[in-house]
């Protein structure tokens, strides 16, 4: 089969498709619109198979005779590229630890006060845009803001840089073909550069947050020049952006499901977790996890996968595979109730599962369940101004959201 990430038909309605290749098997080879084959993974148990299972490689393909970077996008791309996502054990057990204490159960929870804050005081800007008659585009002004204000922090990145870097990491996270030539490339210099620069800066001035703590050359396993680049890049990038997507998109399933809406704000010390957790699961921020490779011929529940071939575990089907969760396709918080124990489905695949799963889920889940319940307590006649069949969402197969979501009161 052939698929264009870039179609917005595609984009903003993939879960047709990827119902087709589940019924051909675990694992279905299609042809991207780029030219690339590669296997496809809509399956819950093959996914969470794949994902666990070392024969399939993080690390990018190695291709016999291929020229060295020369442009300074490719070269900015191949050092920023070099992040724990793309590493496998050792490497990656190594890379990881160093950010595992940042993102402790303990210090995130810390941060619910400031996230209160934050959220609050978006929310209040919103209301007065909102009372004066203006149409606003919920993901600029809310769902954007919060998560990048949150991680921006923790990462001691500062505020007048935030919004260049939403651009940058939109660009990157896109197919080159649904944008202008040469914006994603610009964007990967920009990247490196700013990237480079701001460890430059926190080497003279280090600070409290994780780069500086990163940065350590003292410690025992302390990360070369390259690698920290990769890894502030990388925390930037997944700091972030997946948040964004969570809470918009769990916005736009309120404003289109007003009965879930009431229960939430009828129950709230049990329904709003519900709801972040079927919108993790029925619309997943991270729609595909990061590329694997098989390193070894792989039998994949009949499914043959040689060697060297590319195989992507597409986390958003996954978590609507008919065999793990009933009426899939159906926006219902109530599986997730303390009530609804017996009946729960499987756990959902959004943060991915095995070495690579989410370093920053508590972070995700903490700000969503914060944030959603302030914004509709503040705004209860918030409505959506726009067709909700019409909304651009994210193009590609990483990242899954609404690029906009206009509302009014």
């Amino acid at each position: 089969m052939r698929l264009d990430p870039a179609d917005p038909a595609f984009s903003h309605d993939p879960f047709p498709y990827y119902a087709r290749l589940r019924e051909q098997g675990p694992a279905a080879r299609v042809e991207l619109a780029n030219g690339t084959r590669a296997w496809l993974v809509t399956g819950y148990e093959p996914g969470r198979a794949v994902l666990a299972d070392p024969c399939f490689s993080n690390v990018p393909s190695p291709r016999a005779g291929r020229p060295k970077p020369h442009s300074p996008a490719q070269r900015a791309r191949a050092c920023l590229a070099r992040h724990m996502l793309n590493t496998d054990a050792p490497d990656h057990t190594r890379l990881r630890r160093l950010t595992t204490a940042a993102f402790a159960p303990r210090r995130i929870d810390a941060l619910r006060p400031r996230i209160d804050r934050l959220a609050t005081g978006l929310i209040a800007s919103l209301a007065d845009r909102l009372s004066s008659g203006e149409t606003v585009d919920l993901v600029d002004a809310f769902a954007f803001p919060l998560p990048i204000l949150v991680i921006s922090e923790v990462l001691g990145v500062p505020e007048a840089d935030r919004a260049a870097l939403r651009e940058w990491t939109y660009r990157v996270g896109s197919p080159a073909d649904a944008l202008p030539p040469g914006a994603v490339d610009e964007a990967w210099v920009r990247l490196h550069a700013y990237v480079s620069s701001l460890i430059a800066e926190k080497r003279r001035t280090p600070g409290d947050d994780l780069f500086s703590v990163l940065i350590d050359d003292s410690a025992e396993d302390a990360l070369d020049d390259g690698e920290l680049l990769a890894m502030a890049f990388l925390l930037l990038f997944a700091g972030y952006e997946t948040t964004m997507n969570l809470l918009a998109s769990a916005s736009l399933l309120l404003l289109t499901h007003p009965d879930e809406l009431t229960a939430a704000q009828r129950a709230p010390d049990t329904h709003w977790a519900a709801v972040v957790e079927e919108t993790l699961r029925y619309d997943s921020p991270l729609e595909g996890a990061t590329w694997r490779r098989a390193t070894a011929t792989v039998n994949l529940g009949g499914a043959v996968i040689p060697a060297g071939d590319s195989v992507l575990v597409v986390l958003a089907a996954a978590n609507r595979d008919p065999h793990h969760f009933p009426q899939p396709d159906a926006f219902r918080p109530s599986r997730y109730l303390p009530a609804a124990e017996a009946e729960r489905p499987a756990p959902h695949a959004a943060f991915g599962h095995g070495p690579h799963f989410c370093i920053g889920s508590r972070l995700a889940r903490l700000e969503a369940t914060t944030a959603l319940p302030l914004l509709f307590d503040a705004l209860p006649d918030l409505c959506l101004a726009a067709d909700a069949t019409q909304l651009p969402y994210r193009p590609g197969l990483l990242v899954r959201g609404p690029r906009s979501l206009p509302v009014t009161r």
